[in-house]
């Protein structure tokens, strides 16, 4: 019975990354075996156990024979005289495919994944990779996750696997289960290249593939098209938020249906991009907090560019909905990504537009601190109007409106 760690915990630890979990695979030991010594056995398909103690994860050596199209449909075998060797055969890249004795600390490289590593490109180790769709979707990830080029074999294999409709094999949740890891990756705009590249944005996010087909006024955007803007407002984020992430993803995503006879002009892409959006995160089995975010976001992402006393009722709905939802860091993603937009351009010298926008940022602060105030201190009758509404002698709306003008004139008498 011998013991490796595997897989990330040792791709990170030859980057120097941190990695909190561990995986192992045990060569020449049985289920009977692991029992025996206290594993606890959880895997359903094939034998994975937990260490008594640790509670980390320990698997059989085994192979893999495939058996159906779903990235489940395979068979295992994971007899006592599964090598080493055989059980590498079955991993995706040759970085996830070093193993470490864990008695002496020897890396074991069957793939020459340690020098992909070094040369940051992501390989797969053999055919055997198309058997599993998801792979697809996990080599875009991957080279957000790790920050590594795809080699170019591997895009070809990749662009098979979406010509053979590789993504009709899996399921809304475990696509979105993908999307989301590569979206928490400061260097999420190499999931969109690469998915570009093989194909795979087409099929996943087609409303997103279509915006290098929208051109742009060249005077604000030099990158000519909103496909190019948007990779480069995801590139100023820098952000490890994958809400931030989705929600520049979309944000302009309305252009592709604004009236093609006015390009490059898109007047009303944020109401346009509401409901696009909408479809997208119901299409991708999102979450609510995308779900509510995002539109919000794109209702709203152009009212930094106007004048602030002309756009005062919306900036007060803004900041009373980032108040509603100060747990859910509305504010600081609000911002960034209005800030992602603003520097998603190719130009040199952003200082007038950045001074702009702090302005902006102070302004839209100051309005929802005091939107924070109590009710009653923005409305002095404001229990009262409580009790009209109850009787059906006001509207929700009218109440809405009286809060509205209430913080208004609060902000121009401290602010304007």
């Amino acid at each position: 019975m011998q013991i490796y760690r595997v897989g990330g915990a040792v791709r990170d630890k030859i980057l120097n990354n941190s990695c909190q979990d561990n995986d192992y695979v045990v060569v020449g030991s049985t289920i009977e075996e692991m029992e025996n010594k206290g594993f606890i056995k959880v895997g359903k398909s094939f034998p994975v156990f937990l260490h008594p103690e640790t509670k980390e994860e320990y698997a059989l050596a085994r192979k893999d024979i495939k058996i159906g199209s779903s990235h489940k449909d395979f068979r295992f075998e994971f007899t006592p005289d599964i090598t080493l060797e055989e059980d590498s055969l079955r991993r995706d890249f040759t970085c996830n495919a070093i193993y470490e004795d864990i008695t002496t600390g020897k890396l074991i490289d069957y793939h020459n994944g340690i020098n992909d590593i070094k040369n940051k490109t992501l390989r797969h180790i053999s055919e055997h990779f198309t058997e599993d769709p998801l792979r697809v979707l996990r080599a875009c990830r991957f080279s957000a996750t790790l920050d590594f080029d795809i080699a170019p074999e591997t895009i070809n294999l990749c662009k098979q696997m979406i010509d053979n409709n590789a993504l009709s094999h899996l399921s809304k949740t475990r696509i979105f289960q993908e999307l989301e890891k590569a979206l928490s990756s400061p260097y999420f705009y190499r999931f969109i290249e690469n998915a570009r590249k093989i194909g795979l944005l087409k099929k996943l996010l087609p409303e997103v593939d279509d915006l290098w087909s929208v051109p742009e006024r060249q005077d604000y955007h030099p990158e000519k098209n909103t496909g190019s803007h948007t990779m480069l407002a995801l590139k100023a984020a820098q952000s490890s938020d994958s809400v931030v992430n989705l929600t520049i993803l979309l944000h302009d995503v309305g252009k592709t249906i604004t009236n093609k006879e006015k390009w490059p002009s898109h007047h009303h892409h944020e109401e346009l991009g509401i409901e696009l959006a909408n479809k997208i995160l119901t299409r991708l089995n999102a979450t609510n907090i995308y779900k509510d975010f995002i539109p919000f976001t794109i209702k709203n992402h152009m009212l930094y560019h106007s004048n602030v006393d002309s756009v005062l009722d919306n900036l007060i709905n803004v900041a009373i909905t980032i108040s509603k939802n100060a747990s859910k860091d509305y504010q600081k993603r609000f911002l960034n990504v209005l800030k992602a937009d603003m520097l998603g351009r190719d130009i040199k010298d952003f200082s007038i537009q950045l001074k702009e926008f702090e302005n902006f940022s102070n302004y839209l602060t100051k309005i929802i601190t005091i939107t924070k105030q109590p009710k009653t201190k923005l409305i002095p009758n404001f229990y009262d109007l409580i009790e009209q509404l109850k009787k059906h002698k006001i509207t929700k709306e009218e109440l809405n409106k009286l809060e509205i003008n209430a913080i208004k004139k609060l902000v121009k008498e401290k602010y304007v």
